[in-house]
């Protein structure tokens, strides 16, 4: 027969087992977690590997199908798809890291302010995001690029500016459940200011939500940075771009059907990898997911 410390430990281990074991019995979370690493070391790495430049022409190689010389073919120009494809995977990470900064940034502020101090405030606040959740996404985002001129910095503060109000929504909802606990009002008995309050004690306990929404928008700035470039109204040529690679190859179909087929796969499987990465996450941070 157990005694109260066995039984006592032997819960502890059940409900809170290691955090490399929740990790490895993740399916989604290693999935998508190997997929993002590969693509970021390609990202990184690739350009260094290869001695084709992405820019640079060369017509006797135009159109040539993959082979041991080109492993994914030539385009119209003579380039490399590979190396434009690895590229693109450079251009869709920057485009998505800084439109997450910016809109996880102005996203946590906002939420933050109101969802902590209400009334007026979170009014006017969640009016204005309500005004900008109403605009179709794409729609928006075309508007801002336009308005601002086509370039990678225009592109990423439009998706940025996009995402703003999905963090915030997130991030209101996290801090009205946190304000009411005893720990704020502790904190506020003792005299404590708001601004400490909402960035020592509320903002740690709600950013896992934040942090599982942002792999999720990474994956939707890469679809959208993707569309614009394949608009022209994205990154311009001849920079690569997976978006503006897909909407050259398009005139070659019928006789160069790879043009299409790679960048599709590779971008296909990035925001496949990012949303099994946001899935898992989302299990893994949720302490009901072990108890």
């Amino acid at each position: 027969m157990k005694d109260s410390n066995e039984w006592a430990a032997d819960y502890e281990i059940k409900a809170h087992p290691p955090l490399w074991n929740r990790i490895i019995e993740n399916r989604m979370l290693v999935f998508g977690g190997v997929i993002v690493i590969i693509l970021i070391l390609t990202a990184t790495l690739g350009p260094y590997l290869s001695k084709y430049d992405p820019v640079e022409m060369d017509f006797t190689a135009r159109l040539a199908p993959p082979s041991g010389k080109h492993w994914m073919g030539t385009d119209q120009f003579g380039r490399d798809t590979l190396v434009r494809i690895i590229y693109g995977a450079r251009m869709s990470l920057l485009v998505g890291t800084i439109a997450i900064l910016i809109g996880m940034g102005f996203g946590i502020i906002l939420g933050a302010l109101g969802g902590y101090f209400g009334g007026l405030l979170d009014e006017i606040l969640m009016r204005i995001m309500d005004a900008l959740l109403a605009f179709p996404t794409l729609l928006l985002a075309i508007g801002l690029v336009a308005s601002i001129g086509p370039s990678m910095g225009a592109v990423s503060v439009s998706i940025g500016i996009i995402n703003i109000p999905r963090f915030a929504r997130v991030m209101r909802s996290s801090v009205l459940k946190e304000r009411q606990k005893e720990y704020v009002e502790a904190a506020r008995a003792i005299g404590q200011t708001h601004l400490k309050i909402i960035c020592k004690h509320i903002g740690p306990s709600c950013l896992s939500p934040t942090i599982v929404m942002a792999t999720v928008i990474f994956a939707t700035a890469m679809i959208i940075e993707a569309a614009l470039s394949f608009l022209g109204v994205g990154v311009p040529p001849p920079t690569p771009s997976w978006g503006s690679m897909l909407e050259e190859s398009r005139r070659y179909l019928s006789q160069s059907v790879y043009l299409t087929v790679f960048p599709g796969i590779i971008l296909s499987l990035a925001v496949l990898g990012f949303n099994f990465l946001g899935d898992g996450l989302r299990d893994l941070l949720d302490p009901r997911t072990y108890t």
